[in-house]
């Protein structure tokens, strides 16, 4: 049964931004290219830059032509894009203009009679998140927040959802002060991908891997999220985030949870979510005082990735160059539950890596004899395991022993994989092209909870914490703190090694 989005005016604060034009636009015009929207469906932008409709519209198509997947669902049919375009209005003004948000709500009114979109509102928060609060506290007071006459009213917030566990607090107070929990839709793309969602099916569709995916069977999991590129030009925003905060809090956290999680009830969101919780609640807090023995910090130095020279981190513009800011990230995780009990997980995040790939490894035991030997006689090779690759080159791959050719048994392992792109095609859906079809439909399954949120970040303030102190003692010392340093190009630093080493493991590296 084809999903089908009801009549609804998305309006996207920050529509003359970066990932309005190459993300948000882009998956609309996919999903009514799919036949998804209903044919009242108006996207009206608002941002600070001063256009009338028709330049959005420009500047919309113009995004277009440079970002869409040109051989998907007919390609860039000029009928489809006028088509499209007539759907985009645009609405000019700052995010703190009380004035501004005024006309807005007229505007809204005006076009919810025109469109008929029967006063079902979704708002996109794709803008910073220093204005998530001004924004959203204006809705309430020009009466936008709340719906009215059996209509709805939703909420897509973007991340970062703060800097630490105390700012995430703050800005889920005000978003609940603004909106119902239920209107909220903190959104990870992560969680938009096929081959993230697939976790659950693989997981859970399939009675031959459940029964085994426990701490009977798995010795470890290993969970990377490598990018082959450094900083580039956002070295400003980059050096007050870092790794930890980039990608460890929302996209590795959430990988964890959907590796880890129980079997939900039924599968609708408060079940889904329910489990997930639950997970990140198991996972065992780190003393910030022992924060070295779990987690290790580094920067890359210069080298070649992809056949490119990049810079040092601390050489790259807009860094100070005392910076002991995070390019990348690695931790053993141990969960406190009766599934995963004495299963460390072990995650690792980072800039200038060899390669771009996020996938999960889960190393399963070694049988208690081992029989039979590799070509060098070794009897001691590597585990049995299940890749899943969540990106690129979409994949479920497992990894076995098999009997090489010949007179004699000699052992070596081989994979069976599956490929989306050689099963299904090329052309996967975006991430966002689900995810905001779910947001009009209700559907709050791949969102995240406030408790998720202030979960997993609770856990990562205890390393922030950690690092804090470190940096503290460093300085009544009169020293500063050097980070551990990898080439660019590399897997990382020794100590990311020694962290696995330790426990008599190694990282699989794709």
């Amino acid at each position: 049964m084809k999903r089908t989005s009801p009549p609804c005016l998305l309006v996207v604060f920050g529509a003359s931004g970066d990932l309005a034009m190459r993300k948000l636009l882009p998956a609309i015009f996919h999903l009514s290219g799919q036949d998804l929207l209903d044919p009242s469906f108006t996207v009206l932008g608002f941002a600070r830059t001063v256009m009338d409709d028709n330049q959005f519209r420009q500047h919309a198509v113009e995004g277009l032509r440079e970002h869409i997947r040109a051989e998907h669902n007919g390609g860039l049919d000029e009928q489809r894009i006028d088509d499209f375009a007539a759907r985009l209005f645009y609405q000019a003004g700052g995010y703190d203009d009380l004035d501004a948000f005024q006309k807005l709500a007229q505007r809204v009114e005006t076009l919810d009679a025109e469109r008929d979109t029967h006063g079902n509102h979704l708002f996109y928060l794709a803008t910073p998140p220093n204005v998530f609060a001004p924004i959203t506290q204006l809705l309430k007071e020009v009466g936008l927040s709340a719906p009215h006459d059996g209509s709805w009213t939703r909420l897509i917030v973007e991340k970062p959802f703060g800097q630490d566990l105390a700012s995430a607090q703050e800005l889920n107070d005000h978003l609940q002060s603004v909106f119902e929990e239920k209107q909220i839709y903190r959104i990870d793309h992560y969680l938009g991908k096929e081959t993230v969602q697939n976790i659950l099916v693989f997981r859970f569709g399939n009675g031959i891997f459940e029964p085994i995916w426990n701490r009977n069977y798995v010795d470890h999991v290993e969970i990377t999220v490598a990018e082959s590129l450094g900083v580039g030009a956002r070295g400003g925003y980059y050096d007050k985030s870092g790794a930890i905060r980039d990608m460890v809090q929302n996209h590795v956290m959430q990988l964890v949870a959907l590796t880890a999680m129980e079997p939900p009830v039924t599968y609708d969101a408060e079940s889904v979510r329910n489990q997930k919780v639950n997970v990140l609640r198991s996972i065992q807090p780190i003393d910030p005082l022992e924060v070295n023995k779990w987690v290790v910090r580094a920067q890359y130095s210069a080298g070649d990735v992809e056949g490119k020279r990049i810079p040092g981190y601390l050489q790259t513009e807009g860094i100070p160059p005392e910076s002991t800011t995070e390019t990348f990230v690695a931790w053993k995780l141990e969960i406190d539950n009766w599934r995963w009990n004495g299963v460390p997980f072990y995650l690792r995040t980072g800039k200038a890596l060899p390669s771009k790939v996020s996938e999960i490894n889960v190393m399963f035991r070694r049988p208690p004899l081992m029989y039979f030997g590799n070509r060098n006689g070794r009897r001691q090779h590597a585990r049995n395991s299940i890749t899943l690759r969540i990106q690129p080159d979409e994949s479920i791959i497992l990894s076995f022993d098999a009997k090489l050719p010949g007179p004699q048994i000699d052992v070596e392992q081989v994979n069976m994989d599956f490929t989306y792109s050689k099963t299904f095609g090329e052309n996967l859906a975006e991430a966002y092209e689900r995810l905001l079809l779910d947001a009009m439909l209700g559907d709050s399954t791949l969102f995240i909870r406030r408790d998720e949120t202030e979960l997993a970040w609770d856990r990562v303030t205890n390393v922030l914490e950690g690092w804090q102190v470190q940096e503290e003692v460093l300085k009544k010392r009169n020293k500063q703190l050097q980070l551990p340093q990898y080439e660019a190009g590399t897997w990382g630093p020794l100590e990311s090694e020694d962290l696995l080493a330790r426990d008599g493991h190694h990282w699989k590296n794709a």
